[in-house]
């Protein structure tokens, strides 16, 4: 799959990897530290089914309105809506089985239509 390799390691808790793949969507792979560190969720034990999800959407609005439905849906937030540390824009809630979804908004990698 192509890579850039790991990227972000000049910031505390940032080093990923990002694979292409079709259609515009991109695998993420992240220390489980930095992914509970940037969650603002305590790091548990490892899991077979450990996961995050990140969904990325065209603007800072469209992270808010996402964030605002996983509320109204009972989804518990474990970050709210908020500038991250590379540029961009983000929040992350829990579904009902405990997997976190990163909603995010970065120019790097809005969407295609």
């Amino acid at each position: 799959m192509p890579t850039r390799g790991i990227v972000g390691t000049e910031f505390e808790n940032g080093a990923v990897a990002f694979f292409e793949l079709r259609n515009g969507l991109k695998l993420a792979i992240y220390p489980r530290k930095d992914i509970a560190h940037e969650a603002k969720v305590a790091r548990g034990p490892s899991g077979s089914t450990e996961l995050a999800i990140g969904h990325n959407v065209a603007s800072r609005e469209e992270v808010d309105s996402v964030i605002a439905k996983a509320r109204r849906a009972d989804a518990a937030i474990a970050d709210p809506p908020h500038a991250t540390f590379r540029g961009g824009y983000a929040g992350t809630f829990a579904d009902p089985d405990g997997h976190l979804w990163e909603v995010a908004w970065n120019l790097q990698m809005v969407p295609e239509d």
